[in-house]
């Protein structure tokens, strides 16, 4: 069953949809009508609380033979494609708000990473592919990772002043660090999960590895979500392979997908009370202006980057077949979420522009979570997404 084989969208499912945008609501909600309530809404409630064990859950139920079958789709989505869409985000702020170009490069690194929690709940419910599925829940879970890196690099350059070529090199061994962390620490884990007794050890060797790889390579600089991703994967796709009993899988069913529920509905939350407290309504057209970037700069990734790579691959026919209608919904699940908002959150306090970059991030979550995630179920509906080779293109 899709909701089985996909955790995250699992547990949204039983939310109910559009229950990440209900969340956000009530998150709006709450902030109009107790306005003196303190609720610490700091990047580490997201970053450290609520993301590692959530995209852990949603890591360790991607498998291989879905990722294999679309593995370049996803690999343009979450590297080249996160690239190439804070660099168009970048541009359009700059040239038509006059921010500064390394701040807007800022903005275009916040809203890179996609969010398609409320897409993924609806595709899941309308019993959407599989596979389709699969690509653009990987595609959050890598380019997340990525997104925050460049992120994070972005800001070391406006207030260090880093050059390009540290910046690249930056990057390069932040990626390849992270990588190498999460393989290692998703191989040792499942090696350990299957030769431990009982059920109970094996469920807390799994919290280990989601919070204790985001803890540890935090620590050494390197990219937490992405650690933790690659770990989930590793762990989850080779402990299968190596025999994790079904009765200890259901003990981590038992545990981890109502967590990903209360996760999920936890972050959401606090997105809707982060907006709700920054006061939009001042920065009405740069919002505007980042809303129209970041669909402008999501077309030229999917139906440029994607559609422009399977259409010459599909000629040769020398990979497994990707629908040409697949790319509509592909498009519409670039959605942005509680990653942005705590990148947004987490800029210095001292940082230039630092209220306009996050009511702009802000904005653009808010109009993406709202129009993207309540329509997502209209677009399912009215496209044929079967996998038929006849209406097909073909991707690595």
């Amino acid at each position: 069953m899709i909701a089985r084989m996909h955790g995250l969208t699992a547990a949204l499912g039983r939310l109910g949809p559009p229950g990440p945008i209900a969340f956000v609501l009530a998150g709006l909600a709450l902030s109009a009508v107790t306005p003196l309530l303190q609720v610490a809404l700091t990047p580490e409630l997201v970053l450290l609380v609520l993301l590692p064990g959530l995209v852990f859950e949603a890591a360790y139920r991607l498998h291989w033979e879905d990722l294999r079958r679309s593995y370049g789709s996803i690999a343009f989505l979450a590297v080249p494609g996160v690239l190439v869409s804070a660099a168009i985000v970048a541009a359009v702020l700059a040239l038509a708000t006059g921010l500064r170009p390394e701040l807007a490069f800022v903005v275009g690194a916040i809203v890179s990473a996609t969010d398609p929690a409320a897409v993924v709940a609806t595709f899941t419910k309308l019993r959407a592919p599989r596979r389709l599925i699969a690509i653009v829940d990987a595609e959050s879970l890598l380019n997340d990772g990525t997104g925050l890196t460049i992120f994070a690099i972005a800001v070391v350059v406006v207030t260090r002043g880093t050059g390009p070529s540290a910046a690249a090199w930056l990057f390069g061994s932040t990626v390849a660090g992270s990588a190498g962390l999460g393989l290692l620490a998703g191989l040792t884990t499942a090696v350990a999960v299957v030769r431990a007794p009982g059920r109970a050890l094996p469920v807390a060797l799994t919290v280990i590895l989601a919070y204790g790889t985001y803890l540890v390579a935090a620590s050494l600089g390197l990219s937490g979500i992405l650690a933790t991703v690659l770990a989930g994967v590793v762990f989850g796709n080779y402990g299968r392979c190596i025999g994790i009993a079904e009765a200890t899988e259901r003990a981590f069913d038992a545990v981890w997908e109502p967590l990903a529920a209360a996760l999920t509905a936890l972050i959401f939350l606090v997105v809707g009370i982060a907006i709700g407290r920054s006061g939009l309504l001042s920065e009405l057209g740069p919002i505007a202006w980042g809303i129209f970037a970041v669909l402008a700069a999501r077309a030229a990734v999917v139906y440029g980057l994607i559609g422009g790579a399977v259409a010459l691959l599909g000629r040769r026919r020398v990979a497994p077949n990707l629908p040409a209608r697949w790319l509509h919904p592909l498009f519409w699940a670039g959605l942005r979420g509680g990653v942005a908002t705590a990148a947004a959150l987490s800029l210095p306090l001292d940082f230039p522009e630092r209220e306009l970059l996050q009511r702009i991030t802000f904005g653009i979550v808010l109009v993406t979570l709202l129009v993207q995630g309540t329509t997502a179920g209209w677009l399912v509906g009215h496209l044929a997404l079967d996998d038929q080779p006849s209406s097909a293109l073909r991707t690595t």
